[in-house]
């Protein structure tokens, strides 16, 4: 992974962390040590909302209606449920960034999209909501496609509310499928400005 970090301050509190994200940076922690570093990808990845390609047989799934969405009704069970994802890409959730991040969707910051069959949590993907702006941090599923149609209804939830910027951080294969678009980080830090200047006039929830 081809990013740049620096050792953080021992402590990381809500107030730095979404500093940090309006700055373009965020945290992950390492998998054998726990240590959380920051990070800054160059490039960095976005999807572009009004070019986000759904293919053929996940839109079918949406239309089917297999899947009721919810918003925030169970953040913590999310992303735990993302620490125990076979991708070796979720490793890095440590258990202190899963302690930041609960506190930070407590104080509003922090959202989640679930995907219920029935009563059972089928998937889900959490992240950050600053102004317009939707930083996205991970998914996962228990059933085929669910992770993915969460990813749907949120493209389309930030598209109705006037949202302007959803990052993805890296690129991934399971991201590629929808159009990610990778562009300089300089470039990310004006989108990014532009989304927070709708700070007060949109809203996640």
């Amino acid at each position: 992974m081809a990013d740049s970090h620096d050792t953080p301050p021992p402590e990381i509190t809500p107030m730095l962390l979404e500093a940090a994200y309006r700055q373009g940076v965020f945290p992950m922690g390492d998998p054998e040590t726990g240590e959380i570093s920051w990070y800054r990808p160059e490039p960095r990845t976005i999807f572009d909302l009004d070019g986000f390609h759904v293919p053929r047989r996940l839109a079918k799934t949406m239309r089917s209606g297999r899947f009721r969405f919810t918003v925030d009704q169970a953040f913590e069970q999310v992303i735990r449920s993302c620490t125990r994802s076979e991708d070796p890409e979720q490793v890095w959730i440590s258990p202190e960034i899963i302690d930041l991040y609960c506190t930070m969707h407590t104080l509003g910051k922090a959202h989640s999209i679930e995907a219920w069959r029935g009563d059972a949590l089928a998937g889900g993907l959490y992240g950050i909501a600053l102004g317009g702006a939707f930083m996205g941090e991970s998914m996962f599923h228990a059933e085929r496609d669910a992770s993915k149609a969460c990813l749907v209804h949120l493209v389309e939830r930030m598209r109705t509310r006037g949202f302007l910027l959803l990052d993805t951080q890296f690129p991934t294969e399971h991201l590629a499928q929808f159009g990610i678009v990778m562009i300089p980080h300089a470039e990310y830090e004006r989108r990014l400005e532009e989304a927070l200047a709708l700070e007060g006039r949109v809203s996640f929830v």
